[in-house]
């Protein structure tokens, strides 16, 4: 028997405005509002306004509460300054990725992780079976937030015009509480876009409100409503990873090329540490699988799970594709074996249905923003 979808406290409003819904991790969210093209294009030159609240928030408060993520997560949550927030992961004992997460620290014991929305009952689940042990609490906050987002270069402006916040003062990935349009908000300077732009942590019951003065302070900006399928493409030319696709349980962060985040000087043990530094050990003597940029010569789009070639051998897998129209061409992020992951590797391809269609290995991000 399938569960009905869950239905964010803005559900009626985008249904008015002739959204087409779709069913994404359990929740019925805007897929899009008219055109992904203008939502995308609306993003990259002006701004966009997007409902996030399927992402799931978890709140860990108590004297232990930064020890304790530090020993759960693989990052080191010690010193993350009040007011501050991290990108990190948390992973399984072997090292495999089950979720990555931005943790806000909110408080002088009190965080708030924000988890993906497929995730957030096994995050939840990970983060309570861990605690044990530690002076903290685990909090399940997934029903106490709507969420918001207005991204893109004219984001300041119009948030400008609906908050006396100090936003100029806010720097990325950094968090404030403050009062949007009469509504009490985390505000954060976060996003999945690629470009500048704030997250906006509200009571649901505040959504619509929020979401309504927003529209008419981004008026005059430009600013429209966007779908979740803009945001894909969004991140795509960011090149940020979307769980599921480049990043799974079957893949450590070193497989994934972000061993950064994984903080092994940190004080104390923490889950996966052992996995994990023979990951490192192993990327280090034998390099993974690299995650790279490919861009179509042709018109064929790749998707997830096609393989990548040369010589006419798979030498990877395609993880992410679509059509880019920041580029005007298909994009796609995939897995290839290091030596051929060097950006200008001639002779690659992508086996779409039987033809071998030729592409550009490059650099990620396809996109960067200028500041």
């Amino acid at each position: 028997m399938s569960t009905a979808p869950r239905l964010t406290a803005l559900d009626a409003l985008h249904r008015s405005l002739g959204a087409t819904m779709t069913d994404f991790a359990g929740w019925d969210m805007p897929l899009r509002y008219a055109s992904e093209r203008d939502e995308h294009n609306a993003v990259r030159t002006r701004a966009g306004l997007f409902d996030l609240s399927h992402m799931g928030e978890i709140t860990v408060t108590g004297p232990e509460a930064a020890a304790f993520l530090s020993y759960a997560l693989v990052g080191n949550i010690a010193t993350v300054g009040n007011g501050r927030a991290r990108y990190t992961m948390i992973v399984q004992e072997d090292g495999g990725i089950v979720d990555d997460l931005i943790v806000y620290r909110l408080g002088e014991s009190e965080y708030m992780v924000v988890a993906n929305a497929g995730n957030a009952q096994v995050v939840l689940d990970a983060l309570t079976a861990r605690v044990g042990g530690f002076e903290a609490e685990v909090r399940d906050d997934r029903d106490a937030y709507a969420l918001l987002a207005v991204q893109g270069p004219e984001s300041p402006a119009i948030m400008k015009a609906v908050t006396d916040a100090d936003l100029d003062g806010l720097k990325y990935y950094a968090g404030l509480p403050g009062t949007v349009a009469g509504v009490p908000a985390l505000i954060a300077r976060t996003g999945y876009t690629g470009e500048d732009g704030f997250e906006l942590f509200v009571a649901p019951e505040h959504a619509e409100q929020l979401w309504r003065a927003l529209t008419e302070a981004g008026a005059p900006h430009g600013l429209i409503p966007c779908g979740l399928s803009c945001r894909d493409t969004l991140r795509l030319e960011a090149g940020m990873p979307l769980y599921g696709h480049e990043l799974t349980t079957a893949l450590t962060p070193f497989d994934a090329g972000l061993g950064r985040v994984v903080k092994f000087e940190k004080e104390g043990d923490f889950v996966g540490r052992e996995a994990l530094t023979a990951a490192a050990e192993r990327a280090e003597s034998a390099p993974p699988r690299k995650l790279v940029g490919l861009i179509a010569e042709g018109r064929r789009v790749p998707r997830a799970g096609f393989p990548v070639v040369a010589d006419g051998k798979v030498i990877g897998e395609v993880t992410s594709g679509a059509p880019s129209p920041t580029l005007g061409k298909p994009i796609a992020m995939a897995y290839v074996d290091a030596a051929l992951a060097v950006p200008g590797t001639e002779g690659v391809g992508v086996d779409i249905r039987g033809t071998h269609e030729p592409y550009e290995v490059v650099a990620l991000p396809f996109y960067k923003r200028q500041k």
